[in-house]
């Protein structure tokens, strides 16, 4: 089914569509490891060691010299994921343009925020903090867009953008890559953020960055807004010589699905384990928090110099471990062809760099969205976005969430139900919501919220409060 002659066919395509040779190389790794069989994507629990003892951010910050700090940060360089187009929440353009809150009357989207975090950091420390977005596509116009209407961001001599790879989508029945005529684009998929680095490697941005001056990468993703730039964890990655810092927070039974970080036994060097890596035998184990109690944040620290010596040594594809997603060619539709998406993570390039570490950081460094679920929370009462553009909370214990995905996993469903904001959630424990609600202006939810289906579109009217029995009765009881 698989092998040398459907990989050509593959390279083919991927020529005709106009992509390089670094692009056919790259995907020919993750094509390699899929047709020699499945069982070289999986991390085995009996092969590795779970992480423990992680210095965190509360001890190191008592060691640095935040003075000096900011030698170290001036040397560092800012690079966000912007591939994603939040298809998981109906969009159809960049995540990062998505509205998240208001500062002083002001609509503020993700790209907006971390602009002002490095326009803030740039200003107030006086470092050049250069930032360089990875994206894909489909999201570099309407990016691009944005940064050249900011009157504050100004970045000529480092590139603002790098432009990440595609590839085709695999037929199962074939290992062809798939076609569907319909909607031809659909046929296409990005290689996952591991592409960062031969993106990079091809790019030549570690070469323009290193004679500038700069000698290490911060790397996050740009839904994560918990990712700002920091000269305390500059400086401590500077102090420990480390090739390679990840950034990882413990976890939560919530976090029991995400990636963590093992050690591998037989070389000792750590590595990334991904959900989609764990063998359904080891799935209880993996999923235990008390014994692997620290999950991958995505946001990472690298030398400049030994990137580009691993690179150089593996000619621009670096040899991460495959991640074999099985899908529909046509996502919306599960009874489209079956196909495979190869990918890699950025993180697991963890376990290419002999001396990597890791750093345990707060959530307040780890605020994703990924669902609507996760942008109530962020639109809600439980943040202030300050003047640094940092997202602040007392605690950053939130809530649990849960919305009808029926009526608000779309994000014009979502805008629609909420027209003057989400709700309070500053007394709220939980949030479980049934049916199609929609909410007027300054609704609070206190303890376990629960609105329940009513079987037909419902209100909840102007400053009424939700808790555990659903909407207060107005009368008094006597």
């Amino acid at each position: 089914m698989t092998g040398t002659n459907h990989f050509e066919r593959c390279a083919q395509v991927m020529r005709e569509h106009g992509m390089s040779d670094m692009a056919v190389a790259q995907f020919g790794h993750l094509y390699d490891v899929w047709a020699n069989g499945s069982e070289a994507t999986w991390i085995r629990e009996a092969d590795v060691e779970p992480l423990q003892d992680v210095p965190s951010f509360h001890d190191i910050y008592e060691t640095i010299d935040h003075d000096r700090a900011v030698d170290a940060f001036a040397k560092t360089a800012f690079i966000k994921l912007n591939g994603g187009l939040g298809t998981s929440m109906g969009l159809s353009c960049a995540k990062s343009l998505l509205p998240v809150r208001r500062h002083k009357a002001r609509q503020m989207r993700f790209i907006d925020i971390i602009l002002g975090q490095v326009v803030t950091a740039r200003d107030r420390l006086g470092v050049p903090l250069p930032l360089t977005l990875m994206n894909s596509f489909r999201t570099s116009s309407d990016t691009l867009k944005v940064l050249e209407s900011n009157i504050r961001f100004h970045q000529d001599d480092i590139p603002v953008e790098i432009v990440q790879h595609q590839e085709p989508k695999i037929d199962v029945e074939t290992g062809e890559p798939v076609r569907w005529p319909d909607r031809p684009e659909l046929a296409w998929c990005p290689p996952g953020h591991g592409d960062l680095y031969s993106t990079l490697w091809e790019s030549g941005l570690l070469d323009i960055l290193w004679d500038k001056g700069l000698r290490y990468l911060f790397i996050s993703n740009s839904d994560n807004l918990g990712a700002r730039p920091s000269r305390t964890l500059a400086q401590y990655f500077e102090n420990t010589g480390a090739p390679f810092m990840a950034e990882v927070a413990v976890r939560t039974e919530a976090d029991r699905k995400g990636g963590h970080v093992v050690r591998d036994r037989r070389t000792g060097r750590l590595m990334l384990r991904e959900m989609s890596q764990v063998h359904p035998d080891d799935r209880a184990d993996a999923q235990n928090i008390r014994r692997h109690p620290y999950f991958n944040t995505n946001s990472v620290w690298i030398r400049i110099d030994a990137l580009r010596d691993l690179l150089e040594r593996h000619h621009g594809v670096l040899p991460l471990p495959v991640i074999v997603n099985n899908k529909t060619v046509d996502p919306t539709d599960p009874s489209s062809r079956k196909v495979v998406q190869l990918e890699t993570a950025m993180g697991a390039a963890i376990s290419l760099f002999d001396g990597a570490i890791c750093v345990q950081v707060d959530r307040m460094r780890f605020l994703p969205v990924k669902t609507t679920n996760d942008l109530f929370i962020m639109r809600s009462d439980r943040f202030h976005l300050t003047d640094a553009f940092e997202m602040e909370d007392g605690n950053y214990i939130f809530p649990n969430v849960d919305l009808d995905q029926r009526f608000y996993k779309n994000i014009d469903d979502f805008n629609e139900r909420f027209p003057y904001n989400v709700p309070s959630l500053a007394a709220a424990n939980s949030v479980h919501i049934e049916g199609d609600w929609t909410f007027g202006q300054n609704v609070v939810f206190y303890g376990d919220a629960v609105l329940k289906d009513q079987g037909r579109p419902s209100y909840v009217p102007n400053g009424e409060f939700v808790g555990p029995q659903g909407i207060e009765p107005d009368e008094w009881l006597v």
